[in-house]
């Protein structure tokens, strides 16, 4: 192990943001993203399935449909509460330049 690969005793958060994705990137290069997500991906929409469907009585075909439709609903809440918060981070910034 060289002493680039030594993780220092105390890193920041942004250090080891970009050592976890250097890793990231690594395991990427070596092996298809694919099929090292494979299983993360299907619980990730298995659970948008049990959300439009939790007793399973919807034809596949249908339950798929409306499972789309809630995954795309849950990413604009995402994208809805991220450009909230980037707002809430301007307003304070120019709040506190005016100051």
């Amino acid at each position: 192990m060289s002493a680039e690969d030594e993780p220092p005793k105390q890193m920041d958060p942004t250090e080891m943001a970009l050592r976890g994705r250097i890793g990231a990137f690594r395991l990427h290069a070596a092996r298809d993203p694919r099929i090292t997500t494979g299983r993360a991906r299907a619980a990730f929409l298995a659970r948008f399935e049990a959300e439009v469907d939790p007793k399973g009585l919807l034809n596949p075909r249908e339950r798929q449909r409306r499972a789309l439709a809630a995954r795309r609903a849950y990413f604009a809440r995402l994208a809805l509460r991220s450009a909230q918060a980037r707002r809430r981070r301007r307003e304070r910034r120019s709040s506190s330049d005016i100051d």
